[in-house]
């Protein structure tokens, strides 16, 4: 049986014993009620995976004692995807889970012509992509950016070894899955609407390679999964 897992904002490896936060001391006391002496696993999102046992089981600060401690490597191939917020927000909180779960990298939340809402609460989207990250068993938390306008400057931040753009104007375009993926990549995904002429210009200026997905119009939500999805498994 799998030991309970949870999420620490950092941790010090010469420590011998962490105290959890207010929040995982409730649910490992109050609600799983494990009691001194139980294990669990803890990970700070940056590799760590740490077993610890139960020392002080109290519903607000409870204190573990530190068994053993490893560090996981990052994925090889660095996937970040930049992608507009949505009017709905439960669908954009959707696709950072799935995209948390398939490994990604990297998350900009972006601010198009055509992005309808650009309300962004960082803190429940954080704590989406740690339940995500916790939920499939992962040490490594994606980093989720706040928002970025959609600008030249934005742009031009962007030095990854591969840059894609995915829209739907007609134009020529590759297919995804036929490219061969570099170490580090990023690809764009546009809001309900899709990217304007001129934004896409502005990437394409700036070396971006425009792509198509597959055959099918999808959502902006279920081209991010796709497109995450793609650039983590194509070999």
């Amino acid at each position: 049986m799998q030991l309970p897992f949870f999420y620490i904002e950092s941790f010090d490896p010469s420590s011998k014993t962490i105290v959890l936060d207010e929040d995982v001391s409730r649910h490992v006391v109050q609600v799983l009620r494990m009691k001194e002496g139980e294990k669990l696993n803890l990970t700070d999102g940056q590799g760590s995976l740490i077993e610890a046992a139960i020392g002080a089981a109290h519903k607000k600060h409870c204190t573990v004692e530190i068994i053993t401690t490893s560090n996981q490597q990052s994925a090889t191939r660095k996937v970040t995807i930049a992608i507009s917020l949505l009017k709905n927000t439960s669908r954009f909180e959707w696709f950072l889970e799935k995209a948390t779960e398939i490994g990604v990298y990297e998350i900009i939340p972006l601010v198009c012509e055509r992005t309808e809402k650009q309300k962004f609460r960082f803190d429940r989207m954080k704590s989406i992509c740690v339940s995500a990250m916790l939920q499939s068993q992962q040490t490594w938390l994606p980093a989720l950016n706040e928002p970025m306008q959609f600008s030249n400057q934005t742009i031009q931040q962007f030095n990854h070894q591969q840059k894609f753009i995915a829209h739907c104007i007609d134009s020529d375009k590759q297919q995804l899955n036929d490219q061969t993926i570099k170490p580090s990549a990023i690809i764009l995904i546009g809001p309900e609407g899709d990217f304007t002429k001129e934004e896409v210009e502005l990437a394409l200026k700036n070396n971006f390679i425009p792509v198509s997905l597959g055959e099918t119009r999808l959502r902006t939500e279920t081209a991010g999964v796709v497109a995450v999805a793609l650039l983590k498994m194509i070999s």
